[in-house]
């Protein structure tokens, strides 16, 4: 395999703050604990980063980063920790190697630290651990963001289901338009992107939609 590894991803870290702001938020809204949201646990197996690494960024700490190569052992064996086999057991070096298409000496060098990573062989044992891609690469913030992400995905869906059925019980059209539509979480999602003319186009077609629906009057 050839092409060396030449750095860690590219999403901005400045993601992070933004994130745990927005799922803080909603954890509140929903009354859903925050030791459950963040727990540090659940967060660093899902994410790669030690759990002492997860605790600082999300005080807004730094907690250092690692370089590319010490990144790749430690996310590899957390992997080899926690994705295990049916049978409860590690994967093999052997089993590795043959999952990942090269040689068992090239396994071994890798998890051992003694040989650099390439996008090839991150791309080869991510597929294998049925893990996304950039697991074993992107730098600690990132990760970590992505992996609430879709926490906040999941917490935006628990928002909707409650209003669906708020509003079912209502029985106001306006109310049925604004969950049937996902109204509430397209108008999160909106004030999350970059720019005035990104959101005023959400905006407006929003406007458009909420005009065709008259509440009735009494």
């Amino acid at each position: 395999m050839t092409g060396g590894f030449e750095g860690p991803g590219t999403a901005p870290t400045t993601a992070l703050p933004a994130v745990v702001a927005r799922v803080t938020a909603l954890a509140d809204r929903l009354g859903v604990a925050h030791s459950e949201v963040f727990d540090v646990g659940r967060l660093s197996v899902a994410s790669g980063v030690p759990e002492s690494v997860v605790r600082a960024l999300l005080s807004g700490r730094s907690a250092g980063e690692p370089d590319v190569q010490s990144r790749f052992v430690q996310r590899l064996d957390l992997l080899r920790r926690t994705r295990l086999k049916p049978n409860g057991r590690k994967y093999t070096q052997q089993e590795i190697a043959d999952g990942a298409g090269m040689s068992r000496q090239q396994a071994g060098a890798l998890i051992n630290g003694d040989r650099r990573p390439t996008m090839e062989h991150c791309d080869a044992i991510q597929r294998f651990f049925r893990v996304h891609a950039g697991f074993l690469t992107a730098e600690d913030p990132e990760a970590l963001a992505s992996v609430l992400q879709h926490t906040e995905q999941e917490l935006l869906q628990k928002l909707a289901d409650r209003e669906r059925r708020a509003a079912a019980v209502a029985g106001d059209p306006l109310e049925r338009l604004l969950q049937d539509h996902g109204v509430r979480g397209i108008a999160w999602r909106a004030a999350q992107l970059p720019t005035d003319q990104h959101r005023d186009k959400v905006a407006e077609w929003l406007d458009m939609l909420l005009e065709s629906v008259q509440r009735p009057t009494s």
